[in-house]
C-alpha cells in the first residue's frame, strides 16, 4: 500500500440541517439520547489529499478557517491518523480544506471534513476499505461523521451516530441565515439542561430515550414542504435562543416574509428557513440580505462524501 507521488484526490462532503431534533434526559455518563432527522444539503466542503510523510491541514475558501486548529486535535487530521493506524499505512497526508460550511454553525462542517478525509485518504493510499469499511471509523470520530459520509436523509438515534436511511421524495428548498458568532454545542446542551431543571414542574421529567416523530418522517417521504414545516422541531432551539436572543428576531423576520417555517439547525446559530421553491428561496434570501443577514440558498437531500 503506497500512495502515488504527485497525485492528489479531492472529495466533497455536504453540510447538514437537523430538520428534527429531540433530546432525552441527561444520562449519568454526561451524554443525552437524541433522535434526529438529518438532511444533507448542497453546501459542500472540499478536501484535497496529497501524499506526504507527515500529517498537515490548511484551510482556504469563503469561510475563514484561521481560528481552527491545525494540530492533532483537528477532526480531519484525526480521521487521517485513524485510517492510517487501522490499516497499517506508514505514510501521511497533506490536506487542503476548501470551507463553505459555517464554523460552529450547527451544520456539521467539521464532520464533513472528516468524512471527506476518510474517503480521500482511502483512495489516495489504496487502503481499499470502501464506504462500508469507513463507516465504523466515522462513528468513532463523532456523531455527525457517518451521516456526512452517507448523505441523503437519515434518522440518527443513540448519540446521533446510529443511522438508518429515511425514505425521501423530491427536493426541499432552504434559505440558510448565517450568524457571525458561533455557538458551542456543549454550552447549548448545558443551557438546555439548566432550562429543563428550572422548568421541571411545567415540563415534567424528560424521557431517557427519544424518537423521531412519525409526522416528520411522513412529510419527507411524500416530499411535502407544508407538512414538513408543521412537523419540524428542535429541542435545542430554546437554549440557542437564550444564548443568542437575536436569533428570535431573525426567525420572526423570515417567517413573516414568506418562509413556511424556520428552525435553528442543531445547536445553532445557523437558522434554516424552509420555503416552497427556488423562486421563494431567492426572494427570502434578498429580504434577509437587505436586513444585513448573510444568507444562502441550498437544496436537499444530496449525496454524501464523493470523489470529484
Amino acid at each position: 500500500m503506497s500512495a502515488i507521488r504527485g497525485r492528489s484526490i479531492t472529495v466533497r462532503a455536504p453540510g447538514k440541517i437537523n430538520v428534527f431534533f429531540r433530546v432525552g434526559a441527561l444520562q449519568s455518563d454526561g451524554y443525552h439520547d437524541v433522535a434526529s432527522l438529518y438532511q444533507a444539503v448542497s453546501l459542500f466542503e472540499e478536501v484535497t489529499a496529497a501524499p506526504s510523510d507527515g500529517f498537515s491541514v490548511r484551510f482556504t475558501g469563503p469561510i475563514d478557517g484561521g481560528a481552527l486548529p491545525t494540530d492533532d486535535t483537528n477532526l480531519a487530521i484525526r480521521a487521517a491518523r485513524l485510517l492510517a493506524e487501522r490499516t497499517g499505512y506508514a505514510g501521511g497526508v497533506d490536506l487542503t480544506v476548501f470551507k463553505r460550511v459555517p464554523i460552529a454553525g450547527g451544520m456539521g462542517g467539521g464532520s464533513a471534513d472528516a468524512a471527506a478525509t476518510l474517503v480521500a485518504c482511502d483512495e489516495l493510499w489504496g487502503t481499499e476499505l470502501g464506504r462500508s469499511g469507513l463507516l465504523p471509523l466515522a462513528a468513532e470520530l463523532g456523531a455527525d461523521v457517518p451521516f456526512a459520509l452517507e448523505g441523503g436523509t437519515a434518522v440518527g438515534t443513540g448519540r446521533g451516530d446510529e443511522l438508518s436511511p429515511a425514505l425521501a421524495k423530491g427536493t426541499f428548498h432552504w434559505v440558510l441565515a448565517l450568524s457571525e458568532a458561533g455557538l458551542s454545542t456543549p454550552v447549548v446542551y448545558r443551557a438546555l439542561d439548566r432550562h429543563r431543571d428550572a422548568h421541571l414542574r411545567d415540563l415534567g421529567r424528560q424521557p431517557d430515550q427519544v424518537k423521531v416523530d412519525t409526522a416528520v418522517l411522513q412529510a419527507v417521504r411524500v416530499g411535502d414542504a407544508d407538512s414538513l414545516a408543521d412537523a419540524m422541531h428542535n429541542d435545542l432551539q430554546v437554549a440557542a435562543l437564550k444564548l443568542a436572543p437575536e436569533l428570535t428576531e431573525l426567525l420572526e423576520l423570515g417567517e413573516s416574509r414568506g418562509a413556511r417555517a424556520g428552525i435553528v439547525s442543531g445547536s445553532g446559530p445557523t437558522v434554516a428557513f424552509l420555503v416552497g421553491d427556488a423562486q421563494e428561496a431567492a426572494e427570502l434570501r434578498s429580504v434577509l440580505s437587505r436586513a444585513g443577514v448573510r444568507a444562502l440558498t441550498v437544496t436537499g437531500p444530496v449525496a454524501g462524501a464523493r470523489i470529484l
